[in-house]
């Protein structure tokens, strides 16, 4: 297909990422311009019609999934080959930015276009996916879309979820695919269908290393293993003023005492291991009240699986040895393992990234990914661009557009390769 990856326009996709940046659009503390769109939303819909407006035109097909995926299929000259995948997701993180996710979609789109314009003809179909609640920000766990797609959990296994309103996610769903009742529906992934050729994601690294090392190009050799719990600490709420210490079952000191011999349980010379109390919720929350329950979060990830299953089965363990005056609730939520990328997507990378004489560094994720589910269905891989001081979830999140623009050649030339 020769160099179709450098009809790939870095004008017309920043513009696109920047009018996507409106939807769910809010302003950082500095003034940096975020974005606050959840799934399953308005907004959310909102911003998958616009990504459909811009597909159309193109000759791309739309359809969804059950689990509320969204296809954009480019048919290739042997319809029934297996296809090649990439995308990413559209939903952010409630404080989040403009790139992470959504650059994987439409660095997809504006790949396939890239190779239309070139004249190049793929024989696999290319498909432009957008999971489902990736990030987990209304909605824990995340990657739902991508894990229902891969059989990794029923796809009715998180009907009962709920948001901080207290709206289930299994309603959340019927109503966003009723007002999405026109689009075409397709089986649900290798649950009600085939497996795809490939799946190649491209994404923002989230990380510093590729800009403190002057990198282009970020190799994906794998993604750390995740394991999420929820602990929830029950006492007896009393008057602050009145209630003697030595009498109290104060779920907020037991909270300190838990997380305090966590960070023991987690402490890493290496500084490999990533360890995070991410959400606490306290009852009744009042300045003059002894709270009587607290739930919080804990995020844990290594990319050794046997560091993730041994400390991980002793964070239950740990909190109950520290815990004196509560009844202590330690549920698991989420358990992705490690995984490592195939060596046909992420040679194909590296030879994309050389032949454009782009410097490239190979390297594992610190954050999970779409991507990670897709490890047992097809060969998998991704390809990281750099974003500014490695910040992401925060609206400061930035990567400049020739930086993401040599993500986007890269990724169309490996499609190129995967779909001849």
């Amino acid at each position: 297909m020769g160099e179709a990856w450098s009809a790939v326009d870095e004008a017309r996709q920043w513009r696109c990422l920047m009018e996507m940046g409106e939807i769910g659009a809010i302003a950082g503390p500095d003034g940096a311009k975020g974005v606050n769109r959840a799934c399953l939303t308005p907004l959310d819909r909102k911003a998958r019609r616009l990504l459909i407006s811009w597909a159309e035109p193109l000759g791309l097909k739309p359809s969804v999934d059950r689990l509320g995926n969204l296809f954009l299929r480019q048919e290739g000259s042997d319809p029934d080959a297996a296809p090649v995948l990439s995308g990413s997701h559209m939903d952010t993180q409630p404080n989040g930015g403009r790139f992470d996710g959504i650059y994987g979609v439409i660095a997809a789109l504006e790949a396939v276009q890239a190779l239309r314009e070139a004249g190049a003809a793929p024989r696999r179909p290319i498909e432009i996916v957008a999971w489902t609640n990736e990030e987990g920000g209304r909605f824990a766990p995340g990657c739902m879309g991508s894990m229902a797609y891969a059989g990794y959990r029923p796809p009715d296994a998180w009907d009962a979820a709920e948001d901080p309103d207290g709206v289930r996610f299994g309603d959340a769903l019927r109503e966003h695919l009723a007002a999405e009742k026109d689009l075409p529906r397709r089986p649900l992934g290798v649950v009600e269908g085939r497996a795809p050729h490939a799946y190649v994601e491209a994404h923002i690294e989230q990380g510093p290393r590729l800009e403190a090392e002057g990198k282009d190009i970020g190799v994906v050799s794998g993604i750390q293993g995740s394991r999420w719990f929820v602990v929830e600490l029950t006492g007896e709420t009393a008057h602050a003023g009145t209630a003697p210490l030595s009498l109290r079952r104060d779920a907020v000191q037991d909270m300190v005492r838990a997380v305090a011999a966590l960070n023991e349980l987690m402490r890493d010379p290496s500084d490999v291991l990533r360890f995070t109390v991410g959400r606490i919720e306290v009852s009744p929350n009042t300045s003059n009240s002894v709270a009587d329950r607290v739930r919080f979060t804990i995020d844990f990830r290594h990319p050794s699986s046997e560091v993730l299953t041994e400390r991980g089965n002793a964070i239950e363990r740990t909190v109950r040895g520290a815990v004196r005056d509560c009844g202590v609730s330690v549920t698991e939520r989420f358990n992705a393992a490690p995984v490592e990328f195939s060596p046909v997507v992420t040679s194909a990378v590296e030879r994309a990234a050389a032949a454009q004489g782009l410097s490239a560094l190979r390297m594992p994720s610190g954050a999970f990914h779409d991507a990670q589910f897709m490890v047992p269905l097809c060969p998998t891989g991704m390809v990281f661009v750099p974003c500014r001081k490695g910040i992401s979830h925060n609206p400061a999140e930035y990567s400049d557009p020739a930086q993401l623009a040599k993500g986007t050649r890269v990724l169309a030339q490996v499609l190129a390769e995967l779909s001849a």
